[in-house]
């Protein structure tokens, strides 16, 4: 059995009084598994969004995705409980949100829809429910997606950078399949505004496990998509007579990222791409063997630029990016 606090048991006895169905769900199952501190608390429930609303008159409920955000109040701390309708979807049409929302009988139905099998956990406070084997994949540290991995990825393209994101935050491997359905879907990453993707690539950076993630996005193929001054610097050499590296340009600035102490977003990127400009400006002497790098640093700042722009960073966070 999984320990939630009181505050929490409390709440859901409050749906399973009025004879519904309540269960934790998602992120916040994985983390009690895990043993990490959960401060987000999701529910899925067998209630409507009005029965829900029945129960909790203080809630509010303005999307179309079944979702009711019910303010509590515990020991001074305030918490939003997000209770979503069990529910099923279907025709994803811009690769990103359902066109078609229907109530489900199940929790087997709503965890079906979901997108990676750690994420796929229900949770009643006294019986977990894992149709697709999610506490194996914690165990073993595995990401896996739930079904077939193309399915997925094809329904929400976001889904190919969270993937990322989260192998990177928890430590975990991808599982090859879904690693296999990453490359052959990256270019739906197109379909994602810069903004989100720039969120979770953040996410990313300031994740316990940055430089693997960087390495996954490049193995995904989804780094060429939206990183290419980066991705183009793997393979440019810079071993020669009388020069200390010993890695190639590319592998350079992500193990400069993985040695790297700051937690800040914009000090992590700059380092991600400090010497960017490499690519263009390398140049190799025959006769010495070699190689040269000449105004890297005046390219690079010119791509700084342009992929600050790309990110649509603030005014503020561009300076900041470009000056390091």
């Amino acid at each position: 059995m999984l320990e939630i606090p009181t505050f929490v048991q409390n709440f859901m006895n409050q749906f399973s009084s009025a004879g519904h169905k309540i269960y934790l769900v998602g992120g916040t199952v994985r983390g009690l598994i895990m043993n990490h501190k959960v401060s987000d608390w999701d529910f899925t429930t067998s209630a409507k969004p009005e029965e829900i609303m029945r129960i909790f008159p203080h809630s509010f409920y303005n999307n179309q995705f079944g979702t009711v955000g019910i303010p509590i109040e515990h020991e001074g701390t305030s918490y939003i409980f997000e209770v979503t309708t069990f529910r099923k979807e279907s025709n994803y049409s811009n690769v990103r949100h359902p066109d078609i929302i229907e109530w489900a009988e199940t929790v087997e139905e709503d965890l079906a829809r979901r997108d990676f099998t750690i994420n796929a956990i229900a949770y009643d406070g006294s019986k977990i429910t894992d149709p697709y084997d999610g506490q194996i994949d914690i165990k073993n540290h595995i990401l896996k997606a739930v079904g077939n991995p193309d399915i997925r990825f094809k329904e929400d393209a976001l889904r190919l950078i969270r993937a990322i994101r989260q192998a990177s935050q928890l430590g975990f491997m991808i599982e090859p399949a879904t690693m296999k359905s990453l490359n052959e879907n990256s270019n739906l990453i197109n379909k994602i505004s810069w903004e989100r993707i720039r969120d979770e690539f953040f996410k990313i950076l300031t994740s316990d496990h940055p430089a693997e993630g960087v390495l996954f996005l490049k193995n995904a193929g989804i780094l060429n998509y939206i990183l290419p001054e980066l991705n183009e610097c793997f393979g440019v050499d810079q071993k020669s007579p009388e020069r200390h590296h010993i890695y190639d340009v590319g592998t350079h600035l992500v193990e400069s990222l993985r040695h790297c102490p700051s937690r800040d977003p914009i000090t992590l990127f700059a380092t991600l791409i400090h010497d960017v400009g490499k690519k263009e400006t390398y140049s190799k002497d025959e006769k010495t063997k070699i190689i040269t790098f000449y105004n890297h640093e005046v390219v690079g700042e010119k791509l700084a630029k342009k992929i600050a722009h790309r990110f649509r960073l603030s005014k503020e966070q561009e300076n900041k990016f470009v000056t390091l």
